[in-house]
């Protein structure tokens, strides 16, 4: 079966004067998938959305939203795709109700058609209650429901999400995540950018690694964390044994073991498979290591974005990337 691509680009390029910001970009995200696009500050990503949704042009490659070229044909992408920035773009002086027929309005929807729509998302997003408040008086979570909200007034067929849950609280996020969910659910294709690893690891079909302009990794979450194996982290008795307890684990998985001298602590990457915790703490004993505790646990994505990333402090030129 031949995949659809809602969003494609090759070796996209962006300059900003001596700035090289993208230095040959790929992306292939699938109709009806969310694609977590992560990276360091400075590695591109807001360049590339700023591409992506005809903000900016590209200084070389080519990009498709929607089927459309960015630069060729930016009128079509733009009436395909739903925006929602970092921060919320209502306005507190209206009410909600009188915010979503405004961007009803912008978009095109005049009449009983808008007001329907607006109506229609009012409900989706369990803010009706609330609709014929000014939404200065509403919560941060409510304020970024009805931002979500606006981004779909003219039902996008792929969505720019750029950080869509900072500064929420838990349970603010969650109704977030769950929006995001029944919107790839029904077909809308979500491009997210987060600094948060543990959204991207809830509601990413594929995630996309970006450092210093280009994808350094693309796969699933699992199939990411699998790339730098599982952790195996060992607590022994006395200072004495972390040296043994090292030499244990680097025969098992031939890694160099990080010690910790004052948690009495031993960790090492794991890329086999078939090591388990059994077997790692039966060769402690025949080895003499006298441990506490110890644990083989699978890595989470921050590991996984530390280890493939190369995190550096951008010099001046780079902080508008």
């Amino acid at each position: 079966m031949t995949t659809t691509y809602a969003v494609l680009s090759e070796r996209l390029e962006k300059r900003f004067g001596e700035v090289h910001t993208l230095r040959g970009l790929d992306l292939a995200v699938p109709e009806g998938t969310v694609c977590g696009l992560l990276g360091p500050n400075g590695a591109g990503k807001t360049t590339a959305v700023r591409i992506l949704t005809t903000l900016t042009r590209p200084s070389g490659g080519r990009a498709l939203v929607a089927g459309h070229d960015v630069t060729r044909d930016p009128g079509a992408v733009r009436r395909a795709i739903g925006v929602t920035g970092q921060y919320a773009s209502v306005d507190g002086d209206l009410t909600g109700r009188e915010n979503l027929r405004l961007f009803a309005r912008l978009a095109g929807l005049r009449g009983p058609g808008g007001r329907a729509r607006a109506d229609e998302l009012l409900d989706r997003f369990r803010l009706g209650e609330a609709a014929d408040r000014v939404a200065s008086t509403w919560s941060g979570g409510m304020r970024r429901r009805l931002d979500l909200a606006a981004g779909l007034i003219t039902r996008p067929r792929v969505l720019f999400l750029d950080e869509p849950t900072t500064g929420l609280d838990p349970a603010a996020r969650e109704d977030i995540w769950t929006a995001v969910r029944a919107l790839a659910a029904e077909g809308t294709t979500v491009l997210l950018t987060t600094q948060y690893l543990e959204e991207a690891d809830h509601l990413a079909d594929d995630i996309v690694v970006v450092d210093h302009g280009r994808a350094v990794a693309t796969g699933t979450p699992a199939g990411l964390k699998a790339r730098i194996g599982a952790h195996a982290e060992v607590t022994v008795a006395e200072a004495d044994a972390l040296a043994g307890a090292a030499v244990v684990l680097d025969q098992l998985t031939g890694g160099r073991p990080v010690l910790d001298e004052e948690r009495l602590t031993a960790g090492v990457s794991v890329l086999d498979t078939g090591l388990t915790l059994p077997r790692i703490v039966r060769a402690l004993d025949a080895a003499g290591v006298a441990v506490t505790d110890a644990a083989l646990r699978p890595p989470t994505l921050d590991e996984v974005f530390l280890r493939l990333t190369q995190v550096r402090t951008a010099t001046p030129k780079e902080h508008a990337a």
